[in-house]
């Protein structure tokens, strides 16, 4: 698959840019475990320009990440420009717009999917953007803003106009947020519209090898974006690829495994953020590493209320050795891990 100038493998798995969790130590775990391509946690383009330090570290990377896409959101076309230019500094592979924010403090001022009232907007914010930089400029959007207003096909023809190299789109409309199941149906019309010539990338929902090599097949999208099934599951990319290589499951990841995972991953976001805000901001993970054990609420509440690099190393010792010889059995890994 290409996008613009980068060159990605045929059918490429992405991971999808998450606020407070695709940060650098996420990223590197999910890239040593077979993601093809990944962004920074979106960025304010209004704190982009301000030089606001927490937001400008969000687009640091490690050469081992790439190719890495810088994701910002906004809803004013000069300031989003500008954030752009900002974003280069950090010599990402393409610039991404982030259209399909639904949180309500967000797309409630005209950013993220709230754009998706006002297209002449968007269509302009875009144009702006992809002037403006000197890498590929992709765009990350949902269906519509609910369900009388599902347009994302025409969108989706205006943006390409505007010259972006590739268009994700997450199956659901604002109104929906996060609830019941992702529509693919219209990802599918858009990529088969004989009009459209950029790649379309699909997103929502997929959280095993079987639906994704499922969804390839059946809406023929170009790649497909994953996004919450990477909780407690980071190594679903190399699951999904080892399906579609070998079409078998690939060998479950023990408990010991997991542990060994929690570790790196541990080790890593206290090496890029420091003890207290790397344990602090890893929780939201731990526990989902260890989802499905028996009896694992007291162990669990330790694990996330503990505030030192050793002593959460101690616990996963400790889960180590009391459920080392667990068996999962046939349980699918993404009704373990996830959201």
């Amino acid at each position: 698959m290409k996008i613009g100038t980068l060159t990605l493998p045929d059918k490429p798995l992405l991971l999808a840019p998450m606020e407070s969790v695709t940060d650098q130590s996420f990223r590197i775990l999910c890239k040593e475990f077979g993601a093809d391509m990944m962004y920074t946690e979106f960025v304010s383009s209004d704190a982009l320009i301000r030089n606001i330090n927490s937001s400008l570290n969000k687009l640091n990377v490690a050469p081992g990440e790439r190719p890495i896409g810088a994701q910002i959101y906004g809803n004013d076309p000069f300031t989003m420009a500008e954030a752009a230019k900002i974003a280069l500094n950090s010599k990402p592979d393409i610039i991404d717009i982030n259209f399909g924010c639904p949180v309500k403090k967000i797309a409630g001022r005209g950013a993220g999917s709230g754009m998706m009232k006002n297209v002449p907007l968007m269509v302009e914010i875009t144009r702006e953007i992809v002037k403006a930089s000197t890498v590929p400029v992709t765009v990350k959007t949902r269906l519509g803003w609910d369900d009388n207003t599902k347009n994302i096909e025409d969108i989706a023809l205006r943006l390409q106009d505007e010259g972006i190299a590739a268009l994700t789109i997450h199956g659901r409309t604002r109104e929906q947020m996060y609830r019941g199941e992702a529509d693919w149906t219209l990802i599918g019309e858009v990529k088969n519209n004989p009009a459209i010539n950029i790649p379309i990338i699909g997103n929502g929902d997929i959280n095993s090898p079987q639906m994704a090599a499922e969804y390839f097949d059946r809406y023929g999208v170009d790649g497909i974006m994953i996004g919450r099934a990477t909780y407690g599951y980071p190594w679903i990319f190399s699951d999904i690829k080892h399906f579609m290589e070998h079409g078998t499951i690939a060998p479950r990841k023990t408990v010991v495994d997991r542990v060994n995972i929690a570790r790196r991953h541990l080790d890593l976001s206290v090496e890029h953020k420091g003890e207290k805000v790397g344990i602090l901001e890893m929780r939201r993970h731990l526990s989902c590493y260890f989802k499905g054990l028996p009896d694992f609420k007291p162990v669990r509440m330790k694990l996330v209320t503990e505030p030192t690099h050793v002593g959460v190393h101690a616990i996963l010792c400790e889960i180590e050795e009391i459920w080392g010889d667990f068996d999962y059995g046939d349980t699918p890994p993404h009704t373990l891990y996830g959201l």
